[in-house]
């Protein structure tokens, strides 16, 4: 049976890592909307070129456009057998259009890595990447100093000027006024699942494949 899936999570949640980790488990593509945008631009589509346009020049790509990326993309092959989508939809409007989108296919099963505002502010700020090499540093936990050396090549960690506290919480503020109304429109559906995000990325990783088993189960029943 299919899974399509749709990840949610603040930034800082560990979204991109778990959904790379689930979708290589469950030999479905991890769709991002970067990988979507870049797919489309690379494409020559009608919508890439529309897309490439609004990009060249700095601005946000609409609704419009990327609703039309996504449907372009998951009419792929490779999305038949089902898909995790990592960073779409990001509003009511585009959860409304991809339900349109997936009408008559499997039903969405929606999960939501949760995590606390300063939990999220605490990994952000401590978040560092290596001036030589690029690697990003594992975030350190709760009462461990910040690494100041790259432990692949010793270079000088740095932290990057989008993980300042205050662009951090504008982010969040940004997030909470955007996506968050996500979770009130998928929250009563019987295939929505919450996990805590909180926890170490192991413990993330078995919650969430537990979640999503249940899910999947709880849609099966109601089809047969």
């Amino acid at each position: 049976m299919p899974l399509n899936l749709v990840l949610l999570g603040p930034p800082g949640a560990g979204k991109g890592t778990q959904a790379k980790k689930l979708a290589a488990t469950r030999h479905i593509p991890h769709i991002s909307t970067g990988d979507m945008l870049r797919e489309a631009v690379a494409g020559g589509t009608d919508i890439g070129l529309r897309a490439r346009a609004v990009m060249e020049k700095g601005q946000l790509v609409s609704d419009e456009i990327i609703v039309g990326v996504v449907r372009e993309r998951l009419a792929k092959a490779d999305a038949q057998a089902g898909f995790l989508l990592d960073g779409f939809p990001r509003t009511v409007l585009q959860a409304q259009a991809l339900d349109t989108i997936v009408a008559g296919c499997d039903r969405l099963v929606v999960v939501d890595i949760a995590v606390a505002d300063e939990e999220l502010v605490r990994r952000l700020t401590s978040r560092r990447v290596c001036s030589q090499c690029g690697t990003n540093a594992d975030v350190p936990a709760p009462g461990q100093s910040v690494p100041a050396q790259c432990g692949r090549c010793g270079g000088a960690l740095t932290q990057r000027a989008d993980d300042r506290e205050e662009v951090i919480r504008e982010r969040l503020r940004v997030y909470a006024r955007d996506t968050r109304p996500l979770l009130d429109y998928y929250r009563n559906r019987p295939t929505f699942r919450p996990v805590n995000g909180a926890q170490a990325p192991e413990a993330v990783a078995s919650d969430l494949a537990a979640a999503v088993d249940d899910a999947e189960a709880k849609a099966g029943g109601e089809v047969a």
